[in-house]
């Protein structure tokens, strides 16, 4: 085998659908980005910073299934692990690929850049141990057994893992050892697979009425459309929560909505609640899914189908894979002749007589913006509540950072997604606090001839935490202003269209322009200070209750 460490690495990467590996330069990844570079199929996507190059893949991964993201030792691998817990917690599998000093330096214990100055080199690979499902420095002697293993857990974790790349080791030839097997895939243990198949058909056929709850988990094992199949085969009603959004096609006419517990979205909380047979697929109840922890299900009636075993009821399947239990369901499942609420949208945009831009106006009007297809992402807070009742059309995507919520994450996280899927619509929807964290990314854009629709919502301060805190008029909720409609064109985005709007009738103007123009288009929209949606000022009203316990 001629191939040396990285080689080998970028090749299997790039079998497992991986073609652009985001990050920022450094010395001692210089072996990686190389050979990133000198590969003829494979593009290096340079960042403006580590965390932006995570959030980034982050985005990329939603839309792909896998990511790659390449920082150097010490100072780069630290700026990037905050978008890397993201990734954790949200079950997206990033390959993080470190340049690490050269194995000499490191046995012999150098003080050389980039470390603390005394000699550990371990310090920062312990440290990324507990935001990986699996972690390894690569040799040549190693290269091909623990790449394989890498590659494995993660597609079967769906979460990062950590493989660390010693300058020298990483242009060293592979040893090939002709007996490194690669890691089998975990299958259902039989037994347990087939009781929890019968307890879930035990329980829907008993049923007299059932309703789905999909989970993220469902996109995120590459199972969406096996999802869709037991779905049309049942003709059963579902919903999703407020993570999950988009999961599967909301223009399908058995979807009744958005379940939020019952702060909001009463007619599908009564709906879902009142069913005798819950079948949750990767869905999780988390403070922000159940409404604030509002959500009041029966766990009698719940089932439950994980990435890796069953909940019926209070029973549990040990061992038994999501994709083998739809396998399963696929064949047995009956068709069932349930009831089926029809779910509905945000209306029509709500103009008042001071013609101001309200989150009446503001979020109806974004809806009937999207159409067939788009990817939407909505950043953490305001923005992404506003919109989490939208109405979306066939196939449209709608991606946010529910359970991690990172501010700053939608801007590269949109352009990850843009990369990964450059001839769909990418509809970025930010609130100006969250955007001065990342906003240098949008030069990307222009970089790779991408054309987004951007939306920056400038409510002259920190609006969610407004909206969450004791004070809302703490000083620590205001932020510098800036003039963000010239930002595009002082980051190199020449031909974009760029637009300030304070008025309904200019947004609705600017919108129909952004939609008929060639180029990329980025929208200021200044709204009153306390505009929000009513998701965001129920939240608000209810948080103090997640602090006090």
């Amino acid at each position: 085998m001629n191939l040396t460490v990285i080689e080998y690495v970028l090749n299997r990467l790039q079998e497992i659908g991986i073609n652009d590996i985001f990050g920022v330069a450094g010395d001692y990844a210089f072996p990686i980005e190389d050979a990133v570079c000198e590969n003829k199929s494979m593009r290096w996507i340079g960042n403006c910073n580590e965390l932006n190059a995570s959030y980034a893949a982050d985005g990329y991964a939603r839309i792909k299934g896998v990511a790659a993201l390449s920082t150097t030792f010490g100072v780069g691998e630290l700026s990037a692990l905050n978008g890397i817990a993201g990734a954790y917690a949200e079950h997206l599998p990033i390959f993080h690929l470190v340049g690490m000093p050269a194995s000499g330096v490191q046995k012999n214990h150098r003080l050389v850049h980039h470390t603390l100055g005394n000699g550990d080199f371990n310090v920062f690979y312990q440290m990324s141990q507990h935001l990986s499902c699996a972690h390894a420095v690569l040799t040549p002697e190693n290269c091909i057994a623990e790449t394989e293993r890498l590659i494995t857990t993660a597609l079967q974790e769906r979460r990062p893992v950590y493989l660390g790349f010693p300058s020298d080791y990483a242009i060293m030839p592979v040893m090939a050892d002709k007996n490194v097997d690669k890691p089998a895939i975990p299958k259902s243990n039989s037994g347990s697979l087939s009781a929890a198949v019968t307890a879930i058909l035990e329980k829907l056929n008993a049923s007299t009425q059932a309703c789905f709850v999909l989970g993220i988990l469902t996109a995120r094992l590459g199972l969406a459309q096996q999802v869709q199949t037991l779905i049309d085969k049942t003709g059963l009603p579902y919903t999703t929560m407020f993570m999950d959004k988009g999961v599967l096609s909301e223009s399908n006419p058995t979807y009744i909505g958005l379940y939020n517990g019952h702060l909001m979205n009463p007619k599908v909380a009564d709906f879902v609640e009142s069913c005798d047979c819950l079948v949750g697929i990767g869905a999780v109840l988390t403070d922000f899914n159940s409404g604030s922890f509002t959500a009041k299900i029966n766990s009698e009636n719940r089932i439950n189908i994980l990435s890796d075993h069953v909940i019926v009821g209070s029973a549990v399947y040990p061992q038994v894979y999501m994709n083998d239990v739809l396998d399963q369901l696929n064949k047995l499942a009956p068709t069932l002749n349930h009831k089926v609420i029809q779910a509905e949208g945000l209306g029509s945009p709500l103009l008042n007589e001071q013609d101001k831009i309200t989150a009446e106006y503001l979020y109806p009007r974004l809806e009937s913006l999207f159409r067939e297809d788009d990817i939407i992402i909505a950043e953490t807070g305001t923005a992404s509540m506003g919109l989490g009742f939208a109405l979306l059309p066939k196939n449209a995507q709608f991606h946010n950072q529910t359970l991690w919520g990172s501010i700053g994450w939608a801007t590269p996280a949109a352009f990850g997604a843009a990369i990964a899927e450059p001839n769909r619509r990418i509809i970025l929807v930010t609130g100006e606090g969250s955007h001065q964290l990342t906003a240098q990314e949008i030069s990307q854009f222009a970089r790779f001839n991408l054309k987004p629709i951007i939306f920056v919502l400038n409510n002259d301060g920190y609006l969610i935490e407004r909206l969450l805190c004791k004070d809302p008029e703490a000083y620590y909720n205001d932020l510098p202003q800036w003039n963000y409609a010239q930002l595009p064109h002082a980051l190199g985005c020449e031909d974009w269209y760029c637009q300030r709007v304070n008025s309904c009738h200019e947004l609705d103007a600017a919108i129909n322009m952004a939609q008929s123009s060639d180029h990329a288009a980025y929208i200021e929209v200044v709204m009153d200070r306390y505009a929000s949606s009513e998701l965001a000022r129920k939240l608000g009203e209810s948080v103090s209750s997640l602090y006090s316990f």
